[in-house]
């Protein structure tokens, strides 16, 4: 039997390939680290089990995520949005998705590639943490709050460093498996080759 970390064997079968084959592993594309970003302000004050069940919905109703569409979506559009029950339908959120899809655009235009920025946050390589136990881990770090301000000033919303974080943890930029589970050692070899 496999062991992990945040996840029980008995978790439902979307959990368990999300912790067994994405969670940790490095996303370096800018459409792609978008997308998780967008995702993960739709979770603050949820569990990812949420966001997970809904996300191909999500994928649909936005567009594939792809920033110039979202960007030009107006109150017709997000009114639709906010009655579709396949996503969480929160006004804020989905204004926040819509905004941040304009400040990923405007980003792009005067500062170039959006994953390379990101991944300066971590000196552009996965941190590899030993931690033994899920109490060790943080909710915030230098790091995340480094990148939520970065993300503040540029115009983004639904990023505080909490959020950050988790979207770090998720994407690779951190390895928070613990040590004690499988994919620690996984993740970790696909951090090297990713570089």
């Amino acid at each position: 039997m496999k062991r992990r970390c945040w996840t029980g064997d008995d978790a439902e079968p979307l959990m368990l390939a999300y912790h067994d084959e994405e969670w940790g592993v490095p996303l370096r594309g800018d459409r792609d680290l978008f997308a998780k970003l967008v995702l993960d302000g739709f979770q603050a004050g949820l569990s990812w089990r949420v966001i997970l069940n809904k996300r191909a919905r999500f994928l649909e109703v936005f567009d594939g995520f792809d920033p110039a569409c979202m960007a030009r979506y107006d109150a017709k559009k997000i009114g639709q949005l906010l009655k579709d029950p396949g996503i969480v339908r929160n006004r804020q959120k989905v204004a926040a998705a819509v905004s941040n899809a304009r400040a990923f655009l405007e980003f792009s235009q005067r500062e170039g590639p959006f994953g390379p920025f990101l991944w300066s946050f971590v000196g552009g390589v996965p941190k590899q943490n030993r931690r033994r136990s899920l109490r060790e881990l943080p909710a915030r770090t230098r790091e995340s709050d480094a990148m939520s301000n970065a993300l503040v000033d540029r115009g983004f919303r639904f990023v505080g460093p909490t959020i950050c974080y988790a979207f770090m943890q998720a994407v690779g930029m951190v390895n928070d498996h613990l040590i004690t589970c499988f994919r620690h050692a996984e993740v970790e070899r696909l951090s090297r080759s990713a570089r």
